[in-house]
């Protein structure tokens, strides 16, 4: 078991991850497309942002709760959601969403997930549910209303996999699904002990919500294949508005850059979008999320919910990105990585060290409130505001 005691940053979990997971495993979730410019540069934009700091503010205390979709959250931040996950840790899906409810903060389960909506749903919380628009629009449809039965109050739409990313690690590395150790990686598997134990132990997780899917690659194929060839490349926006009319709660799109899409899923009754580029994981060279953040906030901020993810990892990110105009974050890898290093325990770890990272920067910042968090905070192109 990973000694915690010793973490201090997001980095460190990732790094204890590393140690515990085989590499084709670890590069499954740390990787991105092609060449992982857009990967880099996510991280790359938030240090690329600085900060002009308020002095002589009695930060004594400081609110770091903000309303997400209507309700009040801990932090401005969300657990994004993350398929395939329970791979690297058995029961992930849950540890993680144990962890948000724990700590105040709503959990997304991906469509992909080794358990079920409603299993999911039994752990409480608050609970969001990440939709891939399938081929087949009656399963599709079905996935809709299991959500909206089991209590999800909101459901975010991923709008740019109409194919999958080339992800050269995973065919390097021999990751295929389902999961099979083989000569190219048979020793990196025995030299994961821990892992290797937990996986005899309850097995190689499935995708528990595609029970009754037709799937029409064959065993072997490599995963982002596996699961691009099933997304629906037609979906266009009389299909969002047939969601919308299916799901009567908080509807988001995932997956947006540009502002005019923005302003077309507010204009067909979206509650929000996420700027997202799928964690560096589809269109390699897709601009950063936190450069095309400001220009979707100034079209839409006054109209929807506007959440940014990609890149996340430390508190002060957070605040970077509400200053530039999100109402909160998703964060996919930091928690993911808590879980991979140390099960709940590191989840949990993972969500303590961004809020007090978050409250820290509040704090040498000059702003007591998430509410006060705002452009003036910016140094722009290096001169004084």
């Amino acid at each position: 078991m990973a000694d915690l005691n010793q973490v201090v940053s997001i980095e460190d979990l990732r790094e204890l991850a590393r140690r515990r997971l085989p590499r084709a495993i670890f590069d499954f979730f740390d990787g991105g497309a092609e060449d992982e410019v857009t990967l880099r540069e996510n991280r790359a934009a938030f240090e690329r942002v600085r900060l002009l700091p308020r002095v002589l503010v009695n930060v004594s205390k400081v609110d770091m709760s903000t309303e997400l979709l209507g309700a009040r959250a801990s932090l401005p931040l969300a657990i994004a959601p993350t398929g395939g996950i329970s791979a690297g840790r058995a029961g992930a899906e849950l540890i993680l969403a144990r962890a948000a409810k724990a700590l105040g903060v709503p959990f997304t389960l991906a469509t992909p997930a080794a358990f079920t909506i409603e299993r999911v749903a039994e752990e409480g919380g608050r609970l969001w549910f990440q939709l891939y628009a399938v081929r087949e629009h009656e399963f599709r449809e079905k996935l809709i209303a299991r959500a909206r039965a089991a209590g999800y109050e909101a459901m975010l739409v991923t709008v740019d996999l109409p194919v999958s990313g080339k992800r050269e690690r995973d065919p390097r590395n021999g990751f295929r699904t389902p999961y099979n150790p083989n000569w190219r990686n048979s020793r990196d598997v025995i030299l994961k002990p821990a892992w290797l134990l937990e996986i005899l132990r309850y097995g190689l997780p499935g995708m528990a919500n595609f029970d009754g899917y037709r799937f029409t690659t064959p065993k072997g194929t490599d995963i982002a294949t596996a699961v691009g060839r099933e997304m629906d490349a037609a979906l266009d926006w009389e299909a969002i508005k047939r969601i919308r009319e299916l799901w009567p709660r908080k509807l988001l799109l995932k997956g947006v850059e540009r502002p005019d899409d923005a302003e077309r899923a507010a204009s067909i009754g979206c509650d929000g979008v996420v700027v997202s580029n799928h964690g560096g994981r589809q269109l390699d060279s897709a601009a950063p999320t936190l450069e095309a953040l400001p220009h979707v906030a100034r079209a839409v901020g006054t109209k929807m919910s506007v959440l940014l993810d990609g890149g996340v990892r430390r508190g002060v990110d957070i605040l970077k990105a509400r200053a530039l105009g999100a109402h909160g974050v998703l964060t996919g890898r930091a928690t993911l990585f808590g879980a991979m290093a140390g099960g709940e325990a590191g989840a949990r770890r993972a969500l303590e060290i961004l809020a007090s990272e978050l409250e820290r920067a509040m704090q040498l910042c000059g702003v007591r409130s998430v509410a006060e968090i705002g452009p003036d905070l910016l140094q722009k192109s290096g001169s004084e505001p």
